[in-house]
């Protein structure tokens, strides 16, 4: 099965509203808008595609795992400590609902944030080595 499935092209993202969501993401994550309709969103961040699908209130992309414990779906990456420390600062300074920096006893640190839904989502401090590779980032 290696290479059969090449990326992940898009994830779907539960909202409210999905007006008041593209505004959250454009305005806050710098996301581009690509389309929108009274259904649904389509936004590119984080080199790919999300789709914002108006759902009822109680959805979330959130899960709980096996000890309760409340559990993101998706991490995105930034490279290095300083750009994690930087969009974390960023983030508090705009309100957004923000974790700590934490060490999970792996390499890089991680923090947690939330959107204007609730949907939880992670930042960790290590570009994967094949990102680099492909797009040439050198640090």
């Amino acid at each position: 099965m290696k290479g059969k499935l090449v990326r992940i092209g898009t994830t779907y993202i539960p909202v409210t509203n999905v007006a008041l969501s593209a505004e959250w993401y454009v305005n806050n994550l710098g996301a581009e808008l690509n389309y929108k309709d009274a259904d649904k969103a389509i936004i590119n961040l984080a080199n790919q595609s999300f789709f914002l699908v108006e759902a009822a209130e109680d959805q979330s992309t959130n899960f709980y795992d096996n000890k309760g414990v409340k559990r993101f779906s998706v991490t995105f990456e930034v490279n290095g400590l300083s750009a994690l420390e930087a969009l974390h600062k960023e983030f508090k300074e705009k309100e957004i609902k923000t974790g700590e920096i934490e060490d999970r006893g792996h390499a890089g640190r991680n923090f947690v944030f939330f959107d204007s839904d609730g949907n939880m989502f992670d930042v960790w401090s290590e570009l994967s080595p094949v990102f680099k590779e492909r797009f040439g980032v050198t640090k």
